[in-house]
């Protein structure tokens, strides 16, 4: 587990098996009481973590990433949707990482809403058991939840609207570990904390 601040030093990592609130929460516990008070965090839609961030430090702003929602969106709406409603609705997640202002973002919303408006009913009219029905239901429910927190970055520049930077350095460490599969649980927590270290120096 790692978490990076806005100068994208890593401030925090840790050898984890499974992230989970139970394995999160002791360790946002003990950075609290090293004095970490996070303004804004953010982060991908893990609702475990994201319970324990806010249970930990209550004041916190989670800013959901743009591109963690759009790539779950765009897996579960298809390539090619064989309904309008799904064809309209891939078109609003293609536009979701490109919004950089107060008026993107108010152009997205007032799609969205027409999208609810006009379709609602046509998706709640589909049988359950459709491939359709179940690909649009969780794809406008993955959006809905994620409103509340999807904007933060536009009020705030130092925000970042994707952990990309994060992830980015994540797949170079996962493909770095995967060159020593041979090293002990003791050595592959010593080998992320020197690796850490060293990107920030």
């Amino acid at each position: 587990m790692l978490l990076m601040d806005t100068q994208q030093r890593v401030i925090f990592n840790a050898y984890v098996t499974k992230e989970s609130y139970l394995t999160v929460l002791p360790l946002f516990e003990s950075l609290k009481s090293k004095g970490l008070m996070p303004q804004f965090v953010t982060m991908d839609g893990h609702l475990q973590v994201m319970r324990a961030f806010r249970e930990v430090w209550p004041q916190v702003k989670i800013q959901r990433c743009l591109y963690h929602i759009q790539r779950q969106g765009l897996s579960w709406i298809r390539i090619a949707p064989k309904t309008q409603a799904g064809r309209e609705l891939r078109a609003l997640l293609l536009k979701l990482c490109e919004i950089r202002s107060f008026k993107d973002r108010d152009l997205f919303l007032e799609i969205y809403s027409l999208w609810i408006t006009t379709y609602s009913s046509f998706v709640a009219s589909l049988p359950r058991t459709t491939v359709a029905f179940k690909d649009l239901k969780r794809t406008a429910a993955l959006i809905h939840h994620a409103l509340p927190n999807m904007f933060h970055y536009l009020s705030d520049a130092k925000v970042a609207s994707t952990t990309n930077k994060l992830e980015s350095f994540y797949s170079r460490l996962k493909s770095d570990f995967q060159r020593h599969r041979g090293l002990s649980e003791k050595h592959k927590q010593a080998y992320l904390k020197w690796y850490c270290f060293f990107k920030n120096h």
